[in-house]
């Protein structure tokens, strides 16, 4: 299956959970930042299926089983959400997705254009510029056997790229804003007006959010921004 070639229904049957698993991981392997239409065909040509027998497999199939399961930090290692990458430069590596247990999550990245830069000098001189750490703050609750998600705010910080936001940042940076009755707002100073226009309608959307799967270490989420949006899907694991 490395070679990209999906495996037909007897195949993916004799497969345990953990082999399948494996198999997603290492075939979405630093393919996350590929032009959003390439990711969707590979889903579609050669994921899809190993989605489908896991959420058959799926050990928390009821949304109420989920909630204890998702508290804590996740790291999303392959989306086709197209609304992560709006800003250029997101740094997957230090991208979050963090559950509190009060009912708030937050979906936290890094976004720094240069930082991808290999050629010597270049890569160092892209190490003293300013990087955008962006949040969404986001409601979730479980009713009638259904996630109900809602965005409540979004914010942003300016950091110099030479410190990298780790886990432990991003967490007590989502932990302080919770702290400080953060109510519904949206900050978007740092950009510019067509992407800050995006940030607002998304801000006004109530998301679909679904798990195929989920164990205490592994989800496949399904999302949809919007009822009529194109399904979305999303590979995590846990990190924290």
């Amino acid at each position: 299956m490395i070679n990209d070639t999906p495996l037909n229904s007897q195949q993916l049957n004799q497969k345990t959970t953990e082999e399948l698993k494996q198999e997603l991981l290492q075939l979405t392997q630093d393919k996350d930042s590929q032009p959003l239409k390439q990711k969707v065909d590979f889903y579609q040509e050669c994921l899809a299926p190993i989605f489908n027998e896991l959420s058959q497999r799926n050990p928390y199939p009821q949304a109420e089983e989920q909630i204890p399961l998702i508290l804590g930090v996740w790291k999303p290692i392959w989306s086709t959400i197209p609304f992560q990458d709006t800003l250029p430069g997101r740094l997957s590596e230090q991208s979050y997705q963090i559950f509190h247990d009060r009912g708030l999550y937050a979906n936290i990245a890094r976004y720094a254009p240069g930082n991808k830069l290999k050629l010597g000098w270049l890569q160092k001189l892209a190490s003293v510029f300013l990087a955008l750490d962006l949040i969404i703050v986001q409601k979730y609750q479980v009713e009638k056997g259904e996630w109900l998600i809602e965005n409540i705010g979004i914010k942003q910080a300016l950091r110099w790229q030479r410190f990298p936001l780790t886990i432990n940042k991003a967490d007590s940076w989502f932990t302080k804003i919770v702290q400080s009755r953060f109510q519904k707002a949206v900050e978007l100073k740092n950009l510019d007006s067509s992407t800050a226009k995006k940030y607002k309608t998304a801000l006004g959307a109530t998301p679909q959010f679904e798990h195929l799967y989920i164990d205490n270490d592994f989800r496949l989420v399904k999302t949809r921004r919007e009822a009529k949006q194109r399904a979305s899907y999303t590979i995590a694991v846990r990190v924290k």
